[in-house]
């Protein structure tokens, strides 16, 4: 799909993954709505992206501020292409602690906003994109997904991120089946450590360790790197129904 022109929303676009790719897909030319919550710097992005870009307040786990999120999209852009699933959150919580079992409240919350927040967005945008008349490769939409290399290889404390980021890599393939006949591809980016607010908070001993840990290159990931990827992804119609994990060779150990 040709990125100039075409209409975007970029979930968890205020920062991290989600920021570069707005970014990115805005260099490109194509009309981005960043979509975040009120609190975060989504509305500053979008303005410092200049042109038709726009900022929606919406929770991804919220129908109804997702389904407004979708109709100022179409209505601003003339229609929705492109869906960028960036917007989540991660917790580090042991199944049984030394406070006792894992809170069941923050493990729902952490599938809520992964899993269910990245189905609602699909389901939404979808059924917009379906609206679109075909390019010339017949497609009506794009949409990418973000899961993680804990979705294969979750360390301690990370039961509820791993099973949030595992059911986005499970539900990949059969939506880009389900999507197929409308021309809409579907696909899902896993990145492994990379530099964003998740891990900004550490100590750069840390950090440098971290980075140290993968194979190559032996560093943290940049989240321009993640962005290049998504664009990739968007321009190339052969690409479906596909998990990239982009985490330069790195499985990641228990702890």
């Amino acid at each position: 799909m040709e990125l100039a022109g075409a209409g975007a929303i970029v979930t968890g676009g205020g920062s991290g993954l989600g920021e570069a790719s707005a970014r990115a897909l805005a260099a490109r030319g194509a009309k981005v709505c960043v979509l975040d919550l009120a609190r975060s710097k989504g509305a500053e992005v979008a303005a410092s992206l200049g042109g038709d870009a726009f900022f929606a307040d919406a929770d991804v786990s919220s129908e109804a501020s997702v389904q407004a999120a979708v109709r100022q999209a179409v209505e601003h852009f003339g229609a929705l292409r492109i869906l960028l699933n960036c917007a989540g959150v991660a917790v580090g919580l042991r199944t049984v602690g030394k406070d006792g079992p894992h809170p069941l409240a923050a493990f729902e919350r952490v599938v809520r906003v992964n899993l269910i927040g990245s189905f609602n967005a699909i389901r939404l945008a979808a059924a917009a994109m379906t609206t679109n008349p075909p390019d010339p490769n017949g497609e009506r939409g794009v949409i990418v997904n973000t899961a993680s290399a804990a979705a294969f290889e979750g360390q301690i404390g990370q039961a509820a991120y791993s099973a949030s980021k595992g059911g986005v890599v499970g539900m990949t393939l059969p939506i880009a089946r389900d999507l197929a006949s409308a021309g809409i591809r579907v696909c899902t980016i896993a990145p492994g450590l990379f530099d964003t607010p998740m891990l900004a908070g550490l100590p750069e001993p840390v950090r440098a360790s971290l980075g140290a840990s993968i194979p190559f290159p032996p560093r943290l990931g940049r989240p321009s790197e993640y962005a290049a990827l998504a664009c990739a992804i968007i321009e190339n119609p052969m690409l479906n129904g596909e998990t990239i994990r982009l985490d330069g060779a790195l499985r990641m150990a228990p702890r």
